[in-house]
């Protein structure tokens, strides 16, 4: 696949696989503009004088907006950002300079992709360790040891931290079950905090998998760059296919 080409899976995994994820960021895309338009209407729309109008008029107290939107919309920017940056580097979706790179001779060019695709694994192996260290706490697990790369795990009697909680987000009813697994049975008041950092580690596994793939398409010849994207001169060829076939 070219960096300048659409991202086309060419098996039944890989299609279902495009197809969760691209679903997944949907339906976080999705959530985040739910909650935002209820959280609105739900300020300005109750705290109208309709809006008091029919508190008086039923004798209730209608709430002044969603506490926990703001935060739960964070979390699931996060989520977003994290989990979007993967699939990006899978599509060749992110941009880059590569204006200096065009006009070097093609073994330089081969040469200085391998080179950007091995400072990219390496950043995406610190990441993945950096995210699990943040992680693994919340969750009763050990981190890692090692300053740069994991060399093990923490010995028994590392701080548990699995009974922090966010500020507002309630805890869903399907998830009690952690209380018992994490928290010795004791009652979540709001959402713990390992639920929403999971992304952490997950986005960086993620990434750290679609730079490898990256990484191995370059080196067999299968892409010309690691991320750059082309969108302007894309959109200029179907602009001019387009009118080609018009003619």
């Amino acid at each position: 696949m070219s960096a300048h080409g659409r991202y086309q899976p060419h098996t039944p995994l890989g299609r279902a696989v495009n197809t969760i994820e691209e679903t997944a960021i949907a339906v976080i895309l999705g959530a985040m503009t739910l909650i935002t338009f209820v959280n609105v209407v739900i300020r300005y729309g109750f705290n109208s004088d309709l809006g008091r109008w029919f508190e008086d008029a039923a004798g209730v107290d209608l709430p002044g907006s969603l506490i926990w939107g703001l935060e739960a919309t964070s979390f699931l920017f996060a989520w977003l950002v994290l989990f979007g940056v993967s699939y990006c580097v899978k599509v060749t979706a992110h941009l880059g300079v590569d204006a200096l790179i065009n006009v070097l001779p093609r073994t330089a060019k081969q040469a200085m992709a391998v080179l950007a695709g091995l400072c990219c694994l390496v950043y995406a192996a610190l990441l993945m360790k950096g995210a699990w260290d943040y992680w693994a706490n919340f969750v009763n697990l050990p981190q890692t040891t090692g300053r740069w790369f994991p060399t093990g795990f923490q010995d028994p009697g590392f701080l548990v931290k699995s009974w922090y909680e966010t500020n507002d987000v309630p805890m869903p009813g399907f998830l009690r079950f952690f209380e018992g697994w994490l928290n010795e049975g004791e009652q979540y008041e709001k959402m713990p905090r390992f639920i929403p950092y999971t992304i952490l580690p997950l986005g960086a596994a993620l990434l750290l998998l679609r730079v490898a793939q990256a990484f191995v398409q370059v080196l067999r010849g299968q892409r010309d760059s690691l991320i750059v994207s082309h969108e302007a001169e894309e959109a200029i060829e179907h602009l001019a296919a387009a009118r080609a076939e018009k003619e």
